[in-house]
């Protein structure tokens, strides 16, 4: 493990507090993967081990890891982040088909190293991965069967990566319809939900002065869209149960598939949800974060 996570691990009354089952639900975003790994790493340390997993997008593959090797899977994703870069998940040059940009070879590899089951059901911990049809536009949860290709169904950024076949039916990346999976976690049975560490499109919107170039409206406009979605699931599920929201410190993010900062990402989170953690009061229903610690109803 490396020198930055090496403090005594620590406990958390107010995790130790939350209703069981209790859910960790890691959200898409690329890059903002090393952040769930920061977050990972303080709960880790705290002890904590969740009865249930749901995951979207890359937040799906560092989920199943997780299921996987419950309590001592922080430090193994340290070590394939901070070597990960971008050409190895979408390799220039290696045009799939008219249906995607790239293959998912880079995908695939990254998923055999991971030390996964070949089956959902024989994680150590439940576990659900989050897709979407792509003939109907419904969320689909997997949880149970091949977990590759739940995985890649999972992660199959629409046009990016190559959509995958299962059980009749043809999905894509889960992060269109629930790019933090709260929803999903409470359908699964959650009784209190610990989202991983939610990226740039749920951090505080400041005015902008927006340069009117396609590129930068075209980004202004999706972020917009997935923090309407993100902030509509998380009231929604905080009604009826208690949802802790873990924050990241980052306030500079890179581009999304810029992994070149996963070392900064992962320290900056680390360091900042502990601190959180420690001092988590979360009493009944209610949206728990850094900021905005209120029981449901309270502000709404």
């Amino acid at each position: 493990m490396r020198g930055r996570h090496q403090e005594a691990p620590s406990s958390s009354a107010g995790l130790r507090a939350l209703p069981r089952p209790v859910a960790v639900a890691v959200g898409g975003g690329g890059v903002v993967g090393a952040a769930h790994v920061g977050v990972g790493h303080a709960l880790e340390q705290r002890g904590f081990v969740p009865d249930l997993v749901v995951g979207t997008s890359v937040g799906a593959l560092t989920g199943a890891i997780a299921a996987a090797h419950p309590g001592t899977a922080a430090p193994w994703l340290d070590d394939v982040w901070i070597r990960l870069r971008r050409r190895e998940v979408f390799p220039l040059g290696w045009l799939s088909s008219r249906a995607s940009l790239f293959t998912d070879r880079g995908l695939r590899r990254l998923i055999a190293r991971a030390g996964l089951p070949a089956r959902i059901e024989q994680l150590a911990i439940p576990f659900t991965a989050v897709a979407m049809d792509l003939d109907t536009g419904a969320e689909v949860l997997l949880d149970h069967g091949d977990l590759e290709s739940a995985l890649l169904a999972s992660a199959a950024i629409p046009g990016v990566l190559p959509p995958v076949d299962r059980d009749g039916r043809t999905l894509v990346d889960g992060g269109v319809v629930a790019y933090v999976p709260v929803r999903a976690a409470h359908k699964a049975g959650a009784a209190s939900v610990v989202v991983l560490a939610a990226g740039p499109e749920s951090s505080p919107l400041f005015p902008t002065v927006l340069r009117r170039r396609a590129g930068a409206i075209a980004a202004r406009a999706g972020l917009l869209l997935l923090r309407h979605q993100i902030e509509r699931d998380l009231r929604e599920v905080s009604d009826q149960i208690p949802v802790v929201v873990l924050p990241t410190g980052v306030k500079d993010w890179p581009g999304p598939w810029d992994f070149r900062h996963s070392g900064r990402l992962i320290s900056t989170a680390s360091r900042t949800a502990g601190r959180f953690l420690d001092g988590l009061n979360a009493e009944g229903p209610g949206l728990y974060r850094e900021g905005a610690a209120q029981p449901a109803g309270v502000g709404r």
